[in-house]
């Protein structure tokens, strides 16, 4: 069962917008998919709350009466949004489950800079090694001078930039919604879902 974390300890990068979007997709692709958070507060409930039950489901924890969380039963891939702050003993216990990691980074001084940090303490964490890590590009804007900063940055990041993705009001319309890109008509989204190719193709090899 592939657990794929979205982390970066920056808050505001765009996660949980990452998140429900690897569900939806993953769903999408007929995956039985649980998106949950790793803190106590599960805050994913909210968008989760909000999906017509039509669409392909994407279900969150299973909590036992003894408030243990767990995967729901007959769950095939784990998409976990994490907290703002993450990092020692909570970024242990998320790397220790973790197949495969996305860090969203937007283009801003600040985001880079909680993102280089993070990435070298992935590094040199003892799973560092064994983790697929990948960037992904948010609320991209091209022929900036933020965007430009932001891929002369990625060119000297020791994790490959898996997608980038535009500055677009369809993923706020789509989230309070409770809908990914993957539940409209393709034709709304065409070039969302073309920049979320090479994503998608990263998820799912």
């Amino acid at each position: 069962m592939p657990v794929i974390v979205i982390a970066n300890p920056k808050g505001g990068v765009g996660k949980s917008t990452l998140a429900t979007n690897v569900a939806g997709c993953l769903a999408a692709h007929r995956a039985a998919v649980m998106l949950g958070d790793v803190d106590r507060q599960q805050s994913s409930r909210q968008w989760l709350a909000q999906r017509p039950a039509a669409l392909p489901a994407i279900r969150g924890w299973d909590v036992d009466p003894g408030e243990i969380v767990r995967p729901p039963k007959g769950t095939t891939h784990v998409v976990l949004d994490t907290p703002a702050g993450l990092h020692g003993k909570r970024l242990d216990a998320v790397l220790k489950i973790a197949d495969r990691m996305l860090i969203p980074l937007q283009p801003s001084l600040f985001d880079i800079q909680a993102t280089h940090a993070f990435v070298q303490a992935l590094r040199q964490h003892k799973r560092g090694a064994d983790l697929a890590v990948g960037v992904v590009a948010m609320r991209v804007r091209e022929h900036t001078l933020a965007h430009e900063q932001l891929q002369h940055y990625l060119r000297t990041l020791p994790v490959p930039l898996v997608a980038s993705l535009r500055d677009t009001q369809n993923y706020v319309q789509l989230a309070a919604r409770g809908l990914t890109l993957w539940d409209v008509a393709p034709g709304r989204v065409e070039r969302d879902l073309q920049q979320w190719a090479p994503l998608v193709e990263w998820l799912t090899r």
